[in-house]
């Protein structure tokens, strides 16, 4: 008997929901499904925790989220085509959008379908056995609210959703641990205005640095230095913020560079990304990898092939140009595989097509190019999977990206076009680094009215 196990009601997650729901609205036969979700609401990385540490259940905090978030590449590269913006608001919206805004959006296409239904909510799964002689898998979870184990409950499929923007990595640098100002990683990172007026150091190059480093100049830091192994983000950044090779050491409040300059700070900020983390999977389960365009034994970037018989898979754990949409497609494409509308191919020829990808890859060592390589899966899933629609966004996708080379501090201010409905967004009636307000009434109220 097919019986599915989705554990994560975030945006992958739940897209497996409702294109599950579609699927027997188009009166296909679909099997019994059960999303088990650690927190509170459905969402992920979208929902607000104001926790850091440890959750009410004493579990580590899922979520990243911080206040005054707003995304970081237009709506226009992570609308839904079966339910765009224009769809959901009823009229034109700018761009960019804080973030309340866009889970009131996703929000509203799970519940066309009544998606949330199959979860069971802060029920965290502690472990996945995979039975090899029945050819299915024993999933052990923990009823949060009641401080109890559920039942022993069996699978015939296992699709994880959960994420990977949890687990922080955190290097250690010589004299960190007798700074004497506060010193946390991106994951903990809450509220810039907590660093208004200090001198900070940001360490990284990533989207979370380039994000972190703009909202504390926005909220009043003094100033800031951003210190990273790869070199400098190549921006014009404000001139409150400067940028210096990887630090060194740290004595005192005093941080040192490898090209032997320093400074003194108040405070330092990791955002040294994170690690792909499955604590409830065993070692022959758990895909291990580094943040990257196309992750190894996964076939298709979804279906793992070292053990479970292809009944295991992952949605949404590639690192990401693409989000929505491609969970989207990753999540259909799995769905016809689970009801057996597609057939997978011999286990020599998924490992030939994953080298293929993995090599491709390798040839990427351009921003552009890495677009270009995640356009190209994309539009492959879509291909292979039968998905009506065409996802390819790269033209807005460039366009996003030069405006960003061309000031770091308006490119949230710019429009662009909905592929899905023609639609160019609405300039935001305030500059981004004057928008200080950022809740969905606030927005409905300056930009629905």
């Amino acid at each position: 008997m097919t019986r599915i196990c989705l554990i994560g009601a975030g945006p992958s997650g739940m897209s497996m929901l409702y294109n599950l729901a579609k699927m027997k609205e188009q009166g296909k036969h679909i099997p019994d499904v059960v999303c088990y979700e650690k927190q509170s609401d459905c969402g992920g990385l979208w929902n607000f925790d104001w926790r850091t540490g440890v959750d009410e259940h004493g579990e580590p905090i899922h979520g990243s989220m911080y206040h005054h978030l707003w995304s970081n590449n237009p709506k226009e590269c992570l609308e839904l085509p079966d339910y765009t913006f224009d769809r959901h608001f009823g009229k034109a919206i700018p761009s960019f959008l804080p973030r309340e805004v866009i889970l009131d959006y996703l929000s509203g296409r799970w519940k066309t379908v009544n998606a949330t239904k199959f979860v069971r909510l802060n029920t965290i799964v502690k472990n996945v056995v995979y039975n090899s002689d029945k050819d299915n898998f024993t999933v052990w979870a923990r009823d949060q609210v009641e401080d109890k184990d559920l039942p022993l409950e069996q699978f015939s499929h296992i699709v994880v959703a959960t994420g990977h923007f949890s687990v922080p990595n955190t290097p250690y640098f010589k004299g960190v641990e007798t700074f004497p100002g506060r010193v946390l990683h991106s994951h903990d990172f809450r509220d810039a205005r907590e660093f208004k007026g200090k001198q900070l150091l940001v360490i990284g190059s990533s989207y979370s640095a380039e994000d972190i480093l703009l909202q504390c100049v926005k909220f009043g830091a003094k100033s800031i230095v951003c210190s990273s192994r790869s070199g400098p983000m190549g921006f014009k950044w404000p001139a409150q913020i400067q940028e210096r090779p990887l630090l060194e050491k740290i004595e005192g409040q005093t941080v040192f560079f490898k090209d032997g300059t320093s400074t003194e700070v108040d405070a330092i900020i990791y955002c040294t990304g994170y690690k792909h983390t499955f604590s409830f999977l065993p070692d022959n389960l758990r895909l291990q990898t580094e943040n990257r365009f196309y992750p190894p034994n996964l076939y298709k970037g979804i279906v793992w092939i070292k053990t479970g018989n292809n009944k295991l898979m992952y949605i949404g754990m590639q690192n990401q140009f693409y989000s929505m949409t491609m969970f989207d497609v990753q999540s259909f494409w799995a769905c016809r595989v689970i009801l057996g509308e597609k057939t997978l191919p011999e286990k020599d020829t998924m490992e030939a097509d994953i080298t293929r990808w993995t090599q491709k890859l390798e040839r990427v060592t351009s921003i552009a190019q890495a677009m270009d390589f995640q356009t190209k899966y994309v539009m492959d899933l879509c291909r292979d999977s039968g998905y009506q629609y065409n996802l390819d966004v790269k033209d807005i996708l460039n366009d996003w990206d030069q405006k960003k080379r061309e000031s770091i501090i308006t490119y949230r201010d710019n429009v662009f076009k909905s592929k899905f409905t023609g639609t160019v967004s609405c300039k935001p009636p305030k500059p981004f680094m004057a928008a200080f307000e950022d809740s969905l009434d606030s927005f409905c109220k300056l930009n629905l009215h």
